[in-house]
């Protein structure tokens, strides 16, 4: 079907290329990640097009929704608000408007006159009265809806098959960067991934998000690796850290901040028993840099090699990357999508990359250090580290 765009090139990158007249989006995220920042972008951007746009503020008033829009900057002629909790007044408007986009913040707390809001049979009754309306009015609709402790959108799940789109809007809220997914799009694949900066002035599209990422790198110091990893279907590199130190607890600790702290334990049992690195009387902190959350096991190698640099006070090489799946034997194991992974850190300047032996790579100008086995990874190392030494 026919989208159109929505001015937000992120944005559009994940929609596949914009929004679909008659469709219901839902939009979920935790509280102050910035799910109402970009629908009122969206809704300035397209009133600024000429297209009517109505929102629907249901949780804050007319003058706090108008504050915002005046300290982004985002004001236009066809973008009309409305500060109402029932649906029925809401409605109404959007007879009165006659909008192309609707936007409902939040639908948890639309509630129909003679109900509560919040209430599971009220957030499916509201979803349906709206999905109506976009079906029938040929309207575009996108709903904010809050997320639970556990990152599940709040009310049932039948919500999310209601709707045509789901998008989840994810992010350390003390880091400035944001990612943006499509769970469900029928109306294109939901395999990329949108990134944003929270600014001041709104939420700005991130173009080169491994730059941003290693803008701050410091080189030269234990402990840190740096990993290309794979977010949607593009390549990002990203540094992982490690700090290494004696326990001041009965038991050693393990700390993971974007990280699985399980795969981190492993991978620190692992080192210590088949790369005889001593780390069980020793608290290990690890980090993956800038707000992002690692979660595949392609990362494993360069966080295991960040752990034993730090415990060797030995620093890693500062132009080489590390990718692989690391085994309980502590075998490296090859990761998919390897080639695009190595032309992003060869993008970026990387000359040299730590790779599983298996791994299939067509030609690239990088210099590919095999390995089979955690113990050949750290002989790479030493051997890379005396040559950088040497040539410096």
């Amino acid at each position: 079907m026919k989208s159109c765009a929505t001015g937000i090139e992120e944005l559009d990158r994940v929609l596949g290329g914009g929004l679909v007249a008659g469709s219901v989006t839902l939009l979920g995220g935790e509280p102050g990640i910035g799910k109402s920042t970009l629908a009122l972008q969206v809704c300035a951007d397209w009133a600024a097009a000429g297209r009517r746009t109505l929102y629907v503020s249901a949780e804050e008033s007319a003058r706090q929704v108008a504050a915002r829009a005046e300290r982004l900057d985002r004001r236009a002629d066809q973008l009309w608000l409305v500060a109402a909790d029932d649906i029925d007044v809401a409605l109404a408007e959007v007879d009165r408007v006659e909008p192309d986009l609707v936007v409902v913040d939040s639908v948890q707390t639309l509630h129909s006159a003679d109900a509560s809001p919040g209430q599971v049979s009220q957030v499916r009754e509201v979803t349906r009265r709206l999905v109506d309306v976009a079906k029938t009015r040929h309207t575009t609709v996108i709903v904010i809806g809050q997320v639970t402790k556990d990152g599940g959108l709040a009310g049932p799940k039948t919500l999310e098959h209601l709707v045509d789109t789901v998008l989840s809007f994810e992010g350390d809220r003390h880091q400035p960067l944001r990612f943006l997914r499509a769970t469900k799009h029928r109306f294109g694949p939901t395999g990329d991934v949108g990134l944003f900066e929270m600014a001041s002035t709104g939420l700005i599209p991130v173009a080169d998000p491994s730059a941003l990422f290693l803008a701050d790198r410091v080189t030269g110091v234990p402990g840190s690796a740096v990993v290309p990893v794979v977010e949607g279907d593009r390549p990002i590199l990203v540094e992982t850290q490690a700090l290494v130190s004696p326990k001041v607890m009965a038991l050693p600790r393990r700390t993971a901040q974007g990280l699985d702290t399980g795969r981190v334990t492993m991978l620190a049992a692992v080192a210590e028993q088949r790369g005889h690195l001593p780390l069980h009387e020793a608290d290990i902190h690890t980090s993956a840099v800038g707000g992002v959350r690692i979660t595949e096991p392609a990362a494993d190698l360069a966080v295991l090699i960040a752990m034993a640099s730090a415990q060797l006070d030995q620093p890693i090489p500062p132009d080489m990357v590390a990718l692989g799946e690391v085994g309980l034997v502590g075998e490296v194991r090859r990761v998919t999508d390897i080639d695009r992974r190595l032309r992003e850190a060869e993008r970026l300047g990387f000359r040299r990359a730590l790779v599983p032996a298996t791994a299939d790579i067509d030609q690239t100008d990088l210099e590919l250090l095999r390995v089979t086995h955690i113990l050949d990874a750290l002989q790479q190392l030493v051997r890379a580290r005396r040559l950088s030494s040497t040539a410096a």
